[in-house]
């Protein structure tokens, strides 16, 4: 093999960018023999792609019922750079002597983006690729994926930096009876979080009747809605809970109170803005279980999760955007400069998801492209916060 190494090396270590920056990176290569090319070039592309089936039923001509599954797809392209490194289409073939060879790159990314997502039925993704085109031979690739946050500032909506209230009430009925009723009231400090914060949950729990409370779920879920285009509109939901917290249980006429809480994790912000194929939104459940043959308590929280935290809950209204001065200046081009715990919570550290891809390959790869890092997490940030709310 004459490519024994392509590195894509780019100057922010966590491979993580905001719409807008400029990315600065360069590619490596390293032959154990010469190699003749008609030039290297470099493709960054920032796309987004939906996939699923759905099942429909039909009657055929013998009065018969079949099932047929229909594959759905979507896409949207945000923006396409291509350019050589060195050679050219057209050019003369250059042969690069064995050994390494270091050739830079850079690409303004456009400003509004949307941010990364990997969900199962589709992504937003963001992706480097280096080409070695070779005369008369398969061309030679490496892909890696990068990640891109769209800003999602809190202070922007009023709404959600006040307080929240959630008022249940239900009765019971028994043969000819009438118990008193069963309130449950919760309440939040707020309706939007940034990864890392704490959402504090206090609830109370007032049972007048006489049917036991098994116990009160609440369950912090993210809903992804997504459209197809081809060969027609669809849309599949999927909802995945995030963290699930019990309390109870709560005997009849008794009254109790808790104060509970969550961790917001490492998650993309809600609604995937200039995003039109895939819909992201997160919600707080919030259900009281009854025993016996009655219908539970149910209520509903819509919860937004953004990038840059409510200012009047600690402090800090916004991502600084100029290194700490004790921060080397070589390395203020990246979003990872941040000395972890110098600034508090000012500045995020960038911590992977959990939901990533387990392979960043697609149609446009062939069978001799180079996943540089085909298990894919995107990175976002997460707060670390001396005081949460």
């Amino acid at each position: 093999m004459v490519l024994t190494g392509c590195e894509i090396k780019l100057d922010n270590p966590h491979s993580t960018y905001y719409a807008g920056q400029t990315i600065n990176g360069s590619v490596v290569l390293t032959f154990d023999s010469p190699k003749k090319v008609r030039g290297i070039y470099i493709k960054i592309k920032g796309e987004a792609n939906t996939s699923f089936s759905v099942e429909e039923s039909h009657t055929n001509n013998e009065n018969q019922t079949e099932n047929e599954r229909i594959d759905l797809s979507g896409s949207e392209e945000y923006f396409k750079i291509q350019y050589f490194l060195v050679g050219g289409p057209s050019g003369n073939n250059i042969e690069l002597p064995a050994g390494q060879h270091e050739y830079p790159f850079t690409c303004i990314l456009p400003p509004n983006l949307p941010s990364s997502f990997e969900g199962e039925f589709g992504h937003v993704r963001y992706t480097i690729k280096v080409v070695l085109d070779r005369p008369w031979k398969f061309d030679q690739e490496s892909k890696l994926a990068f990640t891109v946050l769209s800003p999602v500032d809190l202070n922007q909506v009023a709404s959600l930096r006040e307080p929240h209230s959630v008022f249940m009430e239900k009765y019971f009925c028994c043969c000819w009876c009438k118990s008193g009723p069963l309130t449950c009231i919760v309440k939040l400090p707020c309706r939007g979080y940034v990864p890392g914060q704490t959402m504090s949950i206090l609830a109370e729990v007032d049972n007048i009747s006489n049917v036991e409370v098994d116990s009160v779920s609440f369950t912090f879920q993210k809903v992804v809605t997504y459209h197809s285009q081809r060969p027609r509109r669809e849309t599949k939901k999927n909802t995945i809970v995030l963290e699930t917290v019990r309390v109870g249980p709560v005997p009849g006429h008794e009254s109790k109170t808790w104060n509970q809480s969550m961790v917001i994790p490492s998650l993309p912000s809600s609604n995937l803005l200039n995003c039109s194929i895939i819909d992201l939104d997160y919600e707080l459940i919030i259900e009281a279980n009854v025993s016996g043959m009655h219908s539970n308590l149910l209520s509903k929280v819509p919860l937004t999760i953004g990038t840059i935290p409510i200012g009047a809950m600690n402090g800090v209204p916004s991502i600084p955007t100029a290194p700490p001065a004790d921060v080397p200046q070589d390395n203020s081009s990246a979003i990872g400069w941040a000395v972890p715990g110098s600034l508090g919570p000012n500045v995020p550290t960038f911590e992977a998801t959990r939901f990533g891809t387990t392979t960043i390959k697609d149609s446009a790869d062939n069978d001799y492209t180079r996943m540089c890092n085909s298990n894919y997490n995107p990175m976002y940030p997460v707060y670390n916060f001396t005081n949460n709310a």
